[in-house]
């Protein structure tokens, strides 16, 4: 396919929902007309993809969504397009729109379904990282995560008012099963006393060592991050182990979960969302595939799918130490 030979882009959003994608779709939508191609939107993801759940877009048809949370394509995880049977079916799908290219926003399961489509038929793909635990490698920073961390935060300021006025220790779970990117960054947000990551194993040892200190200091140390894939278990485990050892603590678990996801995007994942949805669809059009967009030190970078997927993308070894200081 040369590459002035795309005229039928399609968009879709799959995997867990993350505000801002509607601003990246808006993206996608108004560049891909201003180029004179024709755009599709696929409800549901994969899913949709299969079942041939698809609309045609037009600019006003993404008018007034920037400033709303979740997806107006929604979104699916699909098992069906995990088989051969089933990608092909969506193939079959695309050709009969005359679909040559598509943009699709998610995250590590999203890119592996597109880069393993893309291998197998004649299906240009463009992957916009969008998820709120920022665990793409290839890009700072995914659509979703700045405005995740600033949900949590307002909820653990919340948090801390009762806190304070309770003298209760409050273990706060923050969404992060692989990665602890939203509780490092909402726990030196609050001034948490300690945060637990999964990348890192925290000694609950050093926990009640900290907390015995802070006591007799009577340093007000009531604020708990835990990523809720802890090597050390979730919120509530870790404050079972607490409870065990101090028992004269009144300690609270609040797991904040899924209010994470939901709720307008933030300034600057409207920002982030709108460049990369735009970039995407200049990289389509200037050939590239298999590839994700991703921004690096505020510059537009692409990045191919086998490395965003293989590769992992490290916590700023520099803010946990950070955080660990300003906590003491």
């Amino acid at each position: 396919m040369a590459v002035n030979d795309i005229k039928r882009l399609a968009v879709f959003t799959s995997g867990g929902d993350a505000p801002g994608m509607n601003a990246a779709i808006r993206a996608v939508v108004r560049t891909a007309i201003y180029h004179d191609l024709h755009v599709y939107g696929i409800m549901h993801g994969y899913e949709g993809m299969i079942g041939g759940d698809l609309k045609r877009l037009e600019k006003s048809d993404v008018g007034n969504i920037l400033q709303r949370g979740g997806t107006i394509l929604k979104t699916a995880r699909s098992q069906a397009f995990r088989t051969k049977e089933g990608r092909q079916e969506a193939f079959e799908v695309l050709s009969e729109q005359g679909i040559d290219a598509c943009v699709c926003i998610g995250g590590n399961g999203t890119y592996t379904g597109a880069k393993i489509f893309s291998e197998e038929h004649p299906v240009k793909m463009i992957g916009v990282p969008g998820t709120i635990d920022n665990d793409i490698y290839g890009t700072d920073f995914t659509i979703g995560f700045d405005t995740a961390v600033n949900t949590a935060l307002e909820a653990v300021d919340r948090i801390r008012d009762t806190a304070d006025s309770h003298s209760r220790i409050f273990f706060i779970e923050v969404m992060g099963r692989h990665t602890g990117y939203i509780a490092l960054n909402t726990g030196i947000g609050s001034g948490a006393g300690d945060i637990f990551l999964p990348e890192i194993h925290n000694s609950i040892n050093y926990l009640v060592k900290r907390l015995k200190q802070a006591n007799r200091r009577k340093k007000l140390f009531n604020l708990i991050i835990v990523a809720e894939g802890d090597t050390d278990g979730n919120a509530q485990a870790v404050a079972n182990r607490i409870k065990e050892e101090l028992p004269e603590f009144d300690s609270k678990v609040t797991i904040l979960g899924h209010l994470q996801r939901g709720g307008a995007p933030s300034a600057i994942d409207r920002v982030l969302a709108s460049r990369l949805g735009y970039s995407a669809v200049n990289a389509l059009l200037k050939g590239e595939n298999k590839v994700a967009v991703g921004l690096v030190k505020n510059e537009v970078v692409l990045t191919s799918f086998e490395d965003a997927i293989s590769k992992q993308k490290e916590l700023d070894a520099d803010l946990i130490e950070m955080a660990r200081i300003l906590a003491l």
